[in-house]
């Protein structure tokens, strides 16, 4: 039986799934979606006030800024994996009472809040 050199494939080879307008790559697609959101939900300013930023090192010093999650030490700059985020327990949905409330709030590593936290919101029922 003679070797197999090669098939010529049947379909043309797709494009870009990109559009022409389209950021050229992930991160600024990312950063565009979140300025969309930023826009439409009110709530998301409440996150650049100073009340905030105060709450948030209070967080990060009080969990020792580690994850309650994973146990990593939290000392990455962002975007790095292991860089701290501020995180509400249970989400807040713009309830001013619980967006607040220190004792909703945890320290966990970007990796833990990017993958696993997202998926565990996204299969509640809100989603």
């Amino acid at each position: 039986m003679g070797k197999l050199k090669s098939l010529q494939p049947r379909l043309k080879t797709l494009g870009s799934r990109l559009s022409p307008i389209a950021p050229a790559n992930r991160q600024e697609a990312e950063a565009i979606r979140h300025r969309k959101r930023d826009q439409n939900l009110e709530h998301r300013k409440w996150y650049k006030t100073s009340r905030w930023q105060k709450l948030r090192e209070q967080v990060l010093v009080r969990d020792a800024y580690t994850c309650k999650q994973t146990g990593v030490i939290c000392m990455g700059k962002h975007p790095a994996d292991n860089s701290p985020v501020v995180d509400h327990v249970k989400p807040h949905h713009g309830d001013e009472r619980l967006f607040w409330d220190i004792e909703n709030l945890q320290t966990v590593s970007k990796a833990y809040h990017d993958s696993e936290k997202q998926k565990q919101e996204r299969a509640q029922a809100r989603w």
